[in-house]
């Protein structure tokens, strides 16, 4: 199961990860939250990283920069969480690759 975004997922995360979970299906999602409420795994940008950068387009803004001046930027980090707990109990085997690259293993 693929989880796209929206608020309302954001939202909804921990229960869309139990519902995956008492379906014995595997899940990500690019909130990293979702793995930490159970999800499978979470990839995706670094959200505070995010707000912070905004905030550095705020305080261009209030100094006098036009916004469409303003450049667009990329998130530059992104994070991978696995949650070899969620892996387990649905009976998946996450390779040695991918748990190497994760920013965070949830055991």
């Amino acid at each position: 199961m693929v989880i796209l975004t929206a608020p309302v997922i954001f939202q909804n995360s921990a229960r869309l990860a139990e519902l995956a979970l008492r379906a014995r299906m595997p899940s990500i999602s690019i909130f990293t939250a979702f793995a930490d409420s159970g999800g499978l795994i979470g990839y995706g940008p670094d959200f505070p990283a995010i707000f912070r950068q905004a905030a550095g387009y705020v305080e261009r803004i209030l100094k006098g920069a036009r916004p469409a001046d303003l450049p667009i930027e990329r998130p530059a980090k992104f994070e991978l969480v696995v949650n070899l707990k969620t892996a387990k109990a649905i009976g998946v085997t996450i390779p040695n690759t991918i748990l190497l690259r994760a920013d965070r293993v949830i055991q």
